[in-house]
C-alpha cells in the first residue's frame, strides 16, 4: 500500500522530520531525507501492527464507507 508522507527539513535540530498525515501521530525523523523516509516506513508498519492488535482485543472497530 501507499501512504502519503510529508517530509520537512528541521532547521533547528538539523536533519529531517517526516510524518504520515493519514495516520494520527505517526512521525519519524532522520539525518538525511533517505533515512527519514526509511524510518517512516518502519513507523507506519509499527502503527498498522498496533491497529491490528487493538482490533484483536476488540478495542477498535472499523466501518466501511462508500464514496
Amino acid at each position: 500500500m501507499e501512504y502519503p508522507i510529508i517530509l520537512e527539513q528541521d532547521l533547528e535540530a538539523g536533519g529531517y522530520v517526516v510524518y504520515c498525515p493519514t495516520l494520527k501521530g505517526c512521525v519519524s525523523q532522520g539525518d538525511t531525507e533517505e533515512e527519514a523516509v526509511e524510518n517512516i516506513k518502519d513507523a507506519i508498519k509499527t502503527y498498522l501492527a498496533s491497529i491490528e492488535d487493538l482490533k484483536r482485543l476488540k478495542k477498535l472497530r472499523t466501518v466501511e464507507v462508500s464514496v
